[in-house]
């Protein structure tokens, strides 16, 4: 009795201690809090998506849904293909994005610098032996990035935001844009809190003359440590004189999108969430399908589909969002752009072509 005792006194002691690491953040205190129980999303303790959305469907768990992600066959047979743009050199004319595998990207939009989501290590895991990135696809490093003007986080998932990463990072980010709650993680870990451009759904940011943010609903859930949906997950828009793009961040369809689509008409550019999906947690992340029905209720002139082809998060074949994507899309003549990591994208060239390069030989 005694000697089981001590091992489970021991286990909950080192299981403490790690959750104690900076990497794992700090859960919104003070003036923050007291902001977040005033928004008209937080209920109950926590932040609440526009539709009831549970994590599971089909009265699935979590053993059923791990057990299916044991024996799954969804890493790829050998090395990525990916290049590699010299970000440090690039004229400030130069309107372009570049996606560096999963759900990171840099922009150049009127002469500004941003970057999304950014995870330059090799894992998305507190665990760095977890969930390592694909081989070829981690080309990129915080010493490739220019000085940035704003850094964009959607949410606080360890796929999105990245400790190690954002702490090379720090010295060249002038501005974050994120969800409410989510500035106590960069509070925590040395960043001015007049850095933090920090927004509620439905706000508005804006970043210069050119450049407007709008901060918009994503149907998602947050959470680095046992306690979920503290911080809030967003989309964002970003208005410029000459065109629309949006960020669709992580979630499942819902109906933000058509409201989105009907303010703003026509959307330019679109960057929507296509991978790490499941019949099973379909509330939380969009099927090839609603990717599709997406650009559609947002009246997208062409869009580029992220969180596929770095890391393994659920139990599709790497390469089956863009598969089944490309197929739907070109069915339902909307322009699907296929960039290999590391390929810039001209976001003023509409007619500019990618190849299939998923389909190796």
């Amino acid at each position: 009795m005694i000697p089981s005792l001590s091992i489970v006194l021991i286990l909950g002691i080192l299981i403490y201690c790690f959750l104690q690491q900076h990497q794992f953040g700090r859960l919104p205190t003070g003036e923050r809090m007291e902001k977040i129980k005033k928004s008209p999303h937080y209920h109950n303790g926590e932040f609440q998506n526009e539709s009831p959305t549970p994590m599971f469907a089909n009265n699935k768990n979590f053993f059923a849904v791990f057990k299916d992600f044991l024996f799954a066959k969804n890493k790829p047979d050998g090395t990525i293909p990916s290049t590699k743009t010299d970000l440090l050199h690039l004229k400030p004319t130069q309107e372009i994005l570049v996606w560096f595998g999963h759900a990171s990207y840099f922009m150049q939009i009127q002469g500004k610098t941003i970057l999304v989501d950014p995870v330059f290590s090799n894992s998305v895991s507190p665990l760095p032996f977890m969930t390592k990135a694909f081989a070829g696809t981690n080309r990129y490093s915080a010493d490739d990035m220019p000085q940035i003007d704003y850094l964009i986080i959607t949410h606080d998932h360890w796929d999105h935001l990245d400790y190690k990463t954002i702490m090379k990072l720090k010295p060249k980010i002038k501005r974050i844009i994120c969800g409410l709650g989510v500035g106590e993680h960069f509070e925590y870990w040395g960043f001015d809190k007049n850095l933090l451009i920090e927004k509620d759904w439905d706000e508005t940011a804006q970043l210069d003359s050119n450049i407007t943010a709008y901060i918009y609903p994503t149907r998602h859930f947050s959470g680095r440590l046992l306690k979920r949906n503290q911080t809030l997950w967003i989309s964002v828009l970003l208005q410029t004189p000459s065109s629309t793009l949006y960020i669709s961040g992580d979630g499942g369809y819902d109906s933000h999108f058509a409201k989105i689509g009907k303010k703003f008409n026509n959307i330019d550019f679109a960057i929507l969430e296509d991978g790490q999906y499941n019949e099973k947690w379909r509330y939380i992340h969009m099927m090839p399908e609603q990717v599709i029905q997406a650009a559609k209720d947002l009246h997208v002139t062409r869009f580029l589909p992220v969180h596929n082809s770095k890391f393994a998060i659920a139990i599709h074949p790497w390469d089956e969002p863009l598969q089944k994507t490309k197929l739907l899309s070109a069915k339902e003549q909307i322009p699907m752009i296929t960039p290999m990591i590391g390929e810039q994208v001209n976001l003023n060239d509409s007619l500019q072509t990618f190849s299939e390069w998923w389909k190796r030989k």
